[in-house]
């Protein structure tokens, strides 16, 4: 997950974990409509455990979103089962928005699009670190 303030962006792995792909973003709204999205959809992929990208500063220290990140991850152990990992996120959306230039979406379908991509580039990142050991 790429969470945000606004939006969180999420991904699932294949079955074999080898590659990351997108599932629709969810548009924040509360925290009781956003935990009933992110349970219906833990109810329909059955995730091992649950990927959060860790914003962090370049240095290495967590800054205010982070904070919220873990506050969010916080309330989900409240009410899930499954284990739930940090993955640090620096520049995800910076990445997410240079592929879409790249290819050459438009600027209105990037900024839809932006968490999405950046959920799916947290995922194949930790999944390609599993892979490698």
């Amino acid at each position: 997950m790429d969470v945000g303030d606004k939006r969180i962006g999420i991904a699932v792995s294949d079955e074999m974990g080898l590659t990351a792909h997108g599932l629709p973003t969810l548009e924040r709204r509360s925290k009781k409509s956003d935990l009933e999205f992110i349970k219906k959809i833990i109810d329909e992929y059955q995730p091992e455990r649950i990927v959060i990208g860790l914003p962090k500063n370049m240095n290495g220290s967590i800054g205010p979103q982070g904070e919220k990140t873990k506050t969010f991850a916080e309330n989900l152990k409240e009410h899930l089962q499954q284990e739930i990992l940090f993955w640090d996120e620096r520049l995800s959306s910076v990445s997410a928005h240079k592929l879409m230039i790249q290819a050459d979406v438009s600027r209105k379908k990037r900024k839809q699009r932006v968490d999405q991509i950046a959920a799916v580039l947290i995922l194949q990142n930790y999944l390609d670190y599993l892979n490698q050991k």
